[in-house]
């Protein structure tokens, strides 16, 4: 876990209400793409043109990879498209926690996205992965969001 994570207690964030709902980015490559899918919740993708928009008014969490260059360097860490997603206010109020890939060999900024968004909207960090995932790293997000959510109940 990375040293500027801002731990976020369950007394300070709202769980999410109505149906699991997923937001995530991917690029051209298609892994964080590929990854949702596995999860098998439904889901919405934040497109790639960044002239295409959307706006959102149920709850979800957001599923974005990680660019940056590794070591200090965090500067573009978060795709373009997942900010101007986040800029809509609609946007930034339904996200209730974030879920971030990243690449090991980038040492200190793995899933760094992940972390900046969490301490930006004051929302949890719920996982980090990497790249495509493992089946472990399916099954592990589908129990936190499936808790994060309430259990089967909605509670």
């Amino acid at each position: 876990m990375h040293d500027n994570v801002k731990l976020v207690s369950k007394e300070n964030f709202s769980k999410p209400t109505g149906e699991k709902y997923v937001v995530y980015f991917s690029s051209f490559s298609n892994n964080t793409h590929r990854f949702v899918e596995k999860l098998g919740v439904d889901n919405c993708r934040i497109p790639i043109n960044l002239k295409e928009e959307i706006e959102l008014n149920r709850d979800f969490i957001l599923i974005t990879p990680t660019y940056a260059g590794g070591g200090t360097d965090t500067k573009g860490a978060v795709p373009r498209q997942v900010i101007n997603f986040l800029n809509k206010k609609e946007n930034r109020d339904h996200c209730k926690g974030v879920v971030a890939s990243g690449n090991t060999n980038f040492g200190d900024t793995f899933a760094i996205a992940g972390p900046i968004i969490s301490k930006k909207l004051n929302v949890p960090l719920l996982y980090q992965f990497e790249l495509l995932g493992t089946k472990h790293d399916v099954e592990t997000l589908n129990e936190i969001i499936e808790n994060f959510w309430g259990g089967k109940n909605n509670e």
